[in-house]
Order: structure tokens, then C-alpha cells, then sequence
């Protein structure tokens, strides 16, 4: 028995067909994963160590996503390299918002500039959710340094070069460049000592091996309640709730000055948009719960909940301001 041969023009619109039906049948496969989504337990990666502020953000932050979205949020640590190791790994992961990220202000905004080799493209391996908290530096000094106001410190330091150095979290932290920024905008070379992290600082600043430091406020807070630091005054652009008495550096004498830590929330590169903008309407009501913004304003942070697209643009603005303070302070790190 012979069969006939399809004509060529048939075989092209079977052909045609059989496209048009796969390319449905992923288009509604997609839909669907998304309408669906979550199915499963999410991560949220912290790029530092538990129990720092981003740790804790993104600890209040999660529960209260999970209990939203029905699917457990895992928090995972991975610290190192001024945050980037973190990132990298986030970077890497694949686009189905299973993955989620607490950036800062250094993975987003300083790294690029402050790093030879970044691993990875803050813009292009990220998706913007919200802006979740501000944390304003503190300018906290030992009390035997003989300042009661950054005005005083000036005129100390002027006085004494070379004699007081201040500390940090490490090179290229917000509390670097907020020192770097200080630096610059009052004409003074106060040395920097960095260490690994908040805690081994603040230990040398209260037994006075340094005199001076630039720290996020929940790292100092405790200490300055109990009097054994005193407060100069906070980077933000506006006082702290947490600290209303203490005046902000600009108020203070350096007109113009402002470094706010910040830390925001991020999908990776490639999330779809629905999911992505379902995330932000979640993040956004949980930072608006009373609960939350009480447990954040014992950390000294403002919740700060925004749009993708304002998160994008304002990751920009820091990006160019913070570019400027790196290269006047000349820190580089390989």
C-alpha cells in the first residue's frame, strides 16, 4: 500500500501549528507558575553575618512575608568581602523569585566603585522590590575625648593632628565613607581604622583604643543609653526617633552632610514582572504594621517602603553620590 506525501504547503502549517501550540502551552505554563506562585519554601540571602542589622531586617521582614504568601521565607547567611559574596550567589540564581536578596547601600551603591573585580551587575542581576529600612549613622565618641559636639570636634582635631583616629565596620562600609564624606567636607584627615565588622570597634571605642567612630546606630545605641559613649550626632538628613536629642551632622556645623544607610529587598535578574510587583504589595503592608515598625524602631531603622522603579532610580542617584566620595578618599579594595 502506497501513502501519499504531504504536500510541502501542508507540512509548513502542520509545522506552523505545532509552534503556535508550544508557544501557547509555554505562555500559559508561565501564566500559571506565576498565578501559582509560591509553591515552595523561599530564600531570602543576607549578605552578612546573623545578628548585624541586615540580619535582623530581613529576619522581621520574612516571617511576616511567609505567614503572607503560605510558604516559609529561609534566611541565609553567607558574609564576606564587604558583602559580594552574598550578592554573587544571589546573582546567580535563577529568575523565578525563589530566591530573594536584602541588599544595602554597599552592595548597591558603594561596591561598584569601591571594588577592582565586582562579581556581579547590581542593576542587571537584580529586580528591584522595595526599599525596606534608613539607618542612620551615629558620631559617637569616648568620653575621654574632650568634644561635646561635632563643632568641638572639629576645633579638637585642628588642634591635635594626628592624634584621634576614627573606626568602622571595615573598608568600604557606609561607616567608612561616612567618615571619608566627613573628611572631605571639613577639610580635616581624621584616620581611618578599619575592623571586621561593628562589634570588635565598638569594643576598642569603649576601652577607648580608638576615639572616635561612624557606626550604624543599632550597633551603639545600647551603649550610649548606659552612658558610656556619647553622641555627637546622626549622618542622616533628619534626627533619629531613636535618639531625638541628637542633632544631625548638618545641624550640627557641616552643612549639607547626609549618609544614610539603607537596605532594600530585591528579586533576581529575569523575575517576572507579576511576581516581582506581588512581592512589593506584600512588603510594602508588612512594613505598615505596627508590630513591625515597632520592632524596627527598636533597631533605630525607618521603614521606608517604595515602588520598584523609585527603588531603581534612587539606587542611581546613591550610586554617582557615593562614586564621588570614593574616589576623594582613594579607596580601592582588590
Amino acid at each position: 500500500m502506497k501513502f501519499k506525501q504531504p504536500s510541502q504547503a501542508r507540512r509548513r502549517l502542520l509545522a506552523a501549528g505545532i509552534a503556535l501550540a508550544t508557544t501557547f502551552a509555554g505562555v500559559s505554563g508561565a501564566a500559571l507558575a506565576q498565578d501559582a506562585y509560591p509553591t515552595k519554601p523561599i530564600t531570602m540571602i543576607v549578605p552578612f553575618s546573623a545578628g548585624g542589622t541586615t540580619d535582623i531586617l530581613a529576619r522581621i521582614v520574612g516571617l511576616q512575608l511567609g505567614k503572607a504568601l503560605g510558604q516559609p521565607v529561609v534566611i541565609e547567611n553567607r558574609p564576606g568581602a564587604g558583602g559580594n559574596i552574598g550578592a554573587s550567589l544571589a546573582a546567580k540564581a535563577q529568575g523565578d523569585g525563589y530566591t530573594l536578596f536584602m541588599g544595602t547601600i554597599g552592595t548597591h551603591a558603594i561596591n561598584q566603585s569601591l571594588y577592582t573585580k565586582l562579581p556581579y551587575d547590581p542593576v542587571k542581576d537584580f529586580a528591584p522590590i522595595t526599599r525596606v529600612a534608613m539607618v542612620p549613622n551615629l558620631v559617637v565618641v569616648n568620653p575621654n575625648v574632650p568634644a561635646k559636639s561635632v563643632k568641638e570636634l572639629i576645633a579638637y582635631v585642628k588642634a591635635n593632628p594626628g592624634k584621634l583616629s576614627y573606626g568602622s565596620s571595615g573598608n568600604g562600609s557606609s561607616m567608612h565613607l561616612s567618615g571619608e564624606l566627613f573628611n572631605s567636607m571639613t577639610g580635616l584627615q581624621i584616620q581611618h581604622i578599619p575592623y571586621k565588622g561593628s562589634a570588635p570597634a565598638v569594643n576598642d571605642l569603649l576601652g577607648n583604643q580608638i576615639g572616635l567612630m561612624f557606626d550604624n546606630l543599632p550597633s551603639s545605641y545600647q551603649h550610649v543609653k548606659a552612658g558610656k559613649l556619647r553622641p555627637l550626632a546622626v549622618t542622616s538628613a533628619k534626627r533619629s526617633p531613636a535618639l531625638p536629642d541628637v542633632p544631625t551632622v548638618a545641624e550640627a556645623g557641616v552643612p549639607g552632610y547626609e549618609a544614610t544607610s539603607w537596605f532594600a529587598l530585591y528579586a533576581t535578574g529575569g523575575t517576572p514582572k507579576p511576581i516581582v510587583d506581588r512581592l512589593n504589595a506584600e512588603v510594602v503592608k508588612i512594613l505598615a504594621m505596627p508590630d513591625v515598625q515597632k520592632q524596627m524602631a527598636g533597631q533605630g531603622a525607618e521603614p521606608h517602603p517604595e515602588k520598584p522603579e523609585q527603588l531603581a532610580a534612587f539606587m542611581k542617584t546613591e550610586a554617582a553620590k557615593w562614586a564621588k566620595v570614593v574616589k576623594a578618599s582613594g579607596a580601592t579594595v582588590d
